[in-house]
């Protein structure tokens, strides 16, 4: 299905700092750095920051996010919260919420640049 997935950031190292606060807890590591992009994952390259320094400022009811799952509820809690302390914010709080298809864990925030990101776990799959 999907290799991977990019976002644009107005500024590449403030950007790769702020990413690499909240990816950790998600088991993700920056495994590529060139002079204008930045690669993280587990094993190889899952998501990018791409610098594209006269962007325009995403607005935050575009309706595009990225999802990212990860193996806890605690792992959700510490994106969240490395999430707030970096710089970002809030755009929805950790809890148990209703999918399309099932019920799961998850939290909302908004990166430095306004990208919306999420972080999620699911039920029977929390390894806490």
């Amino acid at each position: 299905m999907i290799d991977h997935v990019s976002i644009e950031v107005s500024n590449l190292d403030a950007a790769t700092s702020f990413y690499l606060g909240i990816l950790a807890p998600l088991g993700m590591s920056q495994l590529v750095s060139r002079e204008n992009t930045s690669g993280f994952g587990k094993t190889y390259p899952e998501f990018w920051l791409n610098a594209r320094p006269n962007m325009k400022e995403v607005s935050c009811d575009s309706g595009a996010h990225v999802c990212l799952r990860c193996a806890s509820r605690g792992a959700v809690i510490a994106f969240h919260e490395a999430a707030l302390a970096g710089g970002g914010s809030d755009a929805g709080a950790p809890v148990d919420r209703e999918g399309a298809q099932t019920l799961y864990f998850g939290a909302f925030i908004f990166d430095i640049d306004g990208n919306k990101i999420e972080a999620v776990t699911f039920p029977g799959k929390d390894q806490e």
